[in-house]
C-alpha cells in the first residue's frame, strides 16, 4: 500500500520536494567544494595525480596524435539517423523516462539528488565531419606555422590555447579503465543524463576552413543539435557547448544561447558576446591551455637565483577592445630599469623567448587582451612567475574553488598607468611574500594543466565540480518549463474538444 501511495505523488508535488531537497543539497555541495579547496592548496599526496600505468600527455599535439592513431573510428559509415516524424512524441517519451528516473533516484537511492555525484553526461555521437574530420584537419596541417591571423598570431598556436573542447571530450569518451576522474561518468541513455555534451570543434573549423564552408558547417551543426529530442525538451539548458575562442561559432551561437557555454571569460566589453548571451549563473569560464612548459619545484629552485628581471611581458602590444590598456602600459613602462617589454613573435623561437623570459622574472605582467583575459596569465602561472593582473573586470576560471590572491597580484588599470606607480609597488613586495607566492604557483599549476588521461584536481576535474553547482538551477528550471508546456497543452486539448467533439488527436 505504501508503495502505491508513493506512485500517486503528483509531479507538481514532486517539484516541491525537489526544491526543498535541492536547498540542502546545495549546502552540502558548498561544503564539499570548500573542503576540496582547502585540500587543493596543500601539498597533497602525489599518488592522487598519477597512475603508474597511464603516463599523462600534456601536449595537445602529442595527445591528439595518440588519440587519432589509437581511438579514431575506422568505420567510414558516419550516418546518424534523426527521426523527423512524431518529434513531439519523442520529446514527450524522453520527458516521461527522465521523470521516472528522477522519481526513482529521489525516492529509492539518492538523498542529495539532484546534486549527487558523479555527474552523468551523455555525449552526442555527432557525424565525424563535426569531430574526427576536424581533428585530422588540424593534425595534417599544424606544422604550417606561417599560417597567421590578421593580427599576426599563429593560427595553430591559438587552436592549441583554446583546445579545451578536445581535452574534455577525450576524457569523457575514454574507456572507464583509462579514466582517473570519479566525479563525472558517461552514460549511454539520454534519460539517465544530467548534462549533454556537444562535441563540435568550433575553434578548429573557424581557423582552418574557408569562411563560407565554415558558416555552412555551423548551420549544419546547429540544426543537428537543435533537432535532438533532448534539446527540444530542455531548450538546450542542460547542454554544454564549447565556444572557447570568442570568434568561434559566432554566426549561429545566438540560437543556442540557453546552453552552458565554455568560455575564456565573460567579455564585459560587449564586443564579442551580445548582452543576454553569456552570464556567470549559466556559463563556465575555463583557463587557456598553457603555451609553455611547466616549471616544477625543481625548476623553480634552480631558476630562483636567475630571476633578475622585476617585471616581464612578451606578446602582442596592441589589442582591440578591452586590450587597449596594453598600449598605455607599454608607454609607461618602456625603458624602465628592471622591466622587459617585448613584442611577441610567431613560431618556436617566440615560444622559447617567452618561456625563458618568464623563468628569468619575478613578476609577469598580465593585462587584458582582446577580451578581459589573456593566455599570458596561465603561461606565467606554470612558469613560476607571479602574475600582475591589470584587468578591471576579469572573471577568472574556477573562482570559488581557487584562491587567486595566493598566486597573483591584482592592480587597477588607473593605478597601473600612473607614472612610476607600478614599479614602486612591485619593489615594495617583501621577499618572504614573493617566496610564498612562488611556492603556491608550483602547487596551483596542476589546476591549469590539461592532460590525457585527465588528472584529479586538473582543469577537467574542476570543470565538473563547478558544473555540479549549476545542476540544481538547471533541473528546476527545466521542470518548471515542462510543467508550463504541459499545462498549456492541456488547455489546448480542452479548447479543441469543445470546438470539435468528433475526432481530435490530443497533443502529447
Amino acid at each position: 500500500m505504501a508503495n502505491k501511495a508513493l506512485q500517486r505523488i503528483s509531479r507538481s508535488r514532486l517539484s516541491i520536494i525537489l526544491l526543498t531537497l535541492s536547498f540542502f543539497a546545495l549546502l552540502s555541495l558548498l561544503f564539499s567544494l570548500s573542503h576540496s579547496n582547502s585540500n587543493s592548496n596543500s601539498d597533497l599526496n602525489p599518488n592522487l595525480y598519477s597512475n603508474p600505468t597511464l603516463k599523462p600527455y600534456t601536449s595537445f599535439v602529442t595527445s591528439l596524435q595518440h588519440f587519432l592513431t589509437h581511438k579514431s573510428p575506422r568505420n567510414d559509415d558516419d550516418t546518424v539517423h534523426i527521426i523527423k516524424e512524431g518529434e513531439e512524441e519523442h520529446v514527450r517519451r524522453l520527458d516521461d523516462l527522465v521523470f521516472e528516473k528522477q522519481r526513482q533516484r529521489l525516492l529509492h537511492g539518492d538523498p542529495y539528488y539532484p546534486v549527487v555525484l558523479p555527474i552523468r553526461v551523455y555525449v552526442y555521437e555527432m557525424p565525424r565531419k563535426f569531430t574526427y574530420d576536424l581533428l585530422w584537419l588540424f593534425m595534417n596541417t599544424y606544422r604550417n606555422t606561417s599560417n597567421l591571423t590578421s593580427n599576426g598570431s599563429p593560427v595553430h598556436r591559438l587552436i592549441e590555447q583554446h583546445s579545451i573542447d578536445y581535452w574534455l571530450w577525450a576524457d569523457l569518451i575514454a574507456p572507464e579503465s583509462e579514466r582517473l576522474l570519479n566525479n563525472v561518468v558517461r552514460v549511454y541513455l539520454q534519460e539517465e543524463a544530467d548534462l549533454f555534451y556537444i562535441p563540435f570543434f568550433t575553434t578548429i573549423s573557424f581557423f582552418l576552413m574557408e569562411t563560407q564552408p565554415c558558416k555552412a558547417l555551423y548551420r549544419e551543426a546547429l540544426k543537428w543539435v537543435t533537432d535532438q529530442p533532448a534539446w527540444k525538451r530542455s531548450e538546450g539548458r542542460d547542454h554544454i557547448l564549447p565556444v572557447h575562442h570568442p570568434w568561434s561559432f559566432k554566426s549561429v551561437r545566438r540560437y543556442m544561447k540557453n546552453a552552458i557555454w565554455l568560455l575564456p571569460d565573460m567579455d564585459s566589453t560587449g564586443h564579442w558576446y551580445k548582452p543576454g548571451q553569456v552570464f556567470l549563473e549559466k556559463d563556465l569560464i575555463l583557463p587557456y591551455v598553457p603555451n609553455v612548459e611547466v616549471c616544477n619545484a625543481k625548476c623553480l629552485s634552480e631558476s630562483q637565483s636567475k630571476r633578475s628581471t622585476l617585471l616581464f611581458f612578451r606578446g602582442r602590444l596592441k589589442r582591440n577592445a578591452g586590450g587597449k590598456i596594453r598600449a598605455k602600459l607599454v608607454a609607461e613602462l618602456s625603458g624602465t630599469e628592471g622591466v622587459v617589454i617585448e613584442e611577441g613573435t610567431a613560431g618556436e623561437g617566440g615560444k622559447a623567448a617567452a618561456q625563458n623570459g618568464m623563468r628569468r622574472s619575478i613578476f609577469c605582467l598580465s593585462p587584458a587582451g582582446d577580451t578581459p583575459s589573456s593566455a599570458r596569465l596561465f603561461d606565467a602561472i606554470v612558469s613560476g612567475c607571479i602574475p600582475v593582473i591589470v584587468s578591471d573586470e576579469l572573471e577568472l576560471p574556477f573562482e570559488g574553488i581557487l584562491d587567486y590572491r595566493k598566486i597573483a597580484l591584482f592592480v587597477s588599470s588607473s593605478d597601473a598607468v600612473q607614472p612610476g606607480w607600478l614599479v614602486t609597488y612591485l619593489k615594495g613586495v617583501k621577499l618572504a611574500h614573493i617566496r610564498v607566492m612562488q611556492r603556491n604557483l608550483v602547487q596551483y599549476s596542476r589546476h591549469f594543466l590539461y592532460s590525457s588521461p585527465a588528472q584529479p584536481l586538473g582543469p577537467e576535474d574542476l570543470v565538473w565540480r563547478m558544473m555540479a553547482g549549476k545542476l540544481v538551477n538547471i533541473k528546476l528550471h527545466i521542470r518548471r518549463s515542462q510543467r508550463v508546456v504541459k499545462e498549456s497543452r492541456s488547455l489546448c486539448i480542452c479548447d479543441c474538444k469543445r470546438t470539435n467533439s468528433t475526432s481530435y488527436a490530443p497533443l502529447p
